[in-house]
């Protein structure tokens, strides 16, 4: 059989390591030996003999996760084979995270991880309770994460001098160090003439980054995942 769709850059090769890499724009392939993490129900498909099972949050993170809307809904990967990872054929893009860092992350955006790094979900400082992007989940430990988002992202450096301000609903993330807080840019008189739709943002300073997607956030498809 013939045809484009078996040229190199469609075909999943054999592992040279163990891991996560990206296959493509839109997944990931994770080369399991022992235990990783990954969203419910973003497995497309596997080789060798592994096992997929709901990772429980034990009760505190069920309590935060009921009382924030954050968190995540997570299976464990274990045993030694391949699998590919993705969701709703968003962009896949890899973060390593080394010891000491520590990299806070919208729960919606989480695709997959090693199982040396571990999250918490954490309200964001300074933001009070105003909505969207107030609770996020922050990773620390060291080994890789698999983000997602609508689209490609950008990735803005935040230094003392020029701090950013970022939609609540468009952030993905941003480094743990950054000091956040809420700026409001529409005046009182802008507001009752009916606003501009940018009343209220997140402010980042400091020095590090913030990754941004090129989209504000759209109501989620409904989904047994």
């Amino acid at each position: 059989m013939k045809s484009d769709l078996f040229a190199g850059e469609h075909l999943a090769e054999a592992a040279a390591f163990p891991g996560m890499t990206l296959q493509n724009a839109k997944s990931v392939k994770y080369t399991v030996n022992g235990e990783m993490h990954a969203r419910q129900g973003s497995m497309i498909a596997f080789r060798g003999d592994l096992h997929f099972e709901r990772k429980g949050q034990g009760i505190g993170g069920l309590l935060k996760r009921a009382v924030t809307g954050e968190g995540l809904a997570l299976m464990a990967v274990r045993g030694q084979g391949e699998a590919w990872f993705a969701h709703e054929a968003q962009n896949c893009f890899i973060v390593e995270i080394e010891q000491g860092e520590a990299f806070t992350v919208n729960g919606r955006n989480v695709l997959c991880f090693d199982s040396t790094l571990h999250y918490d979900i954490k309200t964001v400082k300074g933001a009070g309770m105003t909505g969207g992007g107030i609770f996020n989940s922050v990773f620390s430990g060291y080994g890789k994460i698999a983000l997602m988002c609508e689209g490609n992202p950008i990735v803005i450096p935040v230094t003392p001098q020029a701090p950013v301000y970022v939609d609540t609903d468009a952030v993905v993330g941003w480094s743990e160090q950054l000091h956040t807080s809420l700026h409001r840019s529409q005046s009182l008189g802008s507001m009752i003439r009916g606003g501009s739709g940018e009343a209220v943002q997140l402010k980042l300073e400091g020095q590090g980054f913030v990754v941004v997607r090129p989209s504000e956030l759209t109501p989620q498809k409904n989904s047994s995942n």
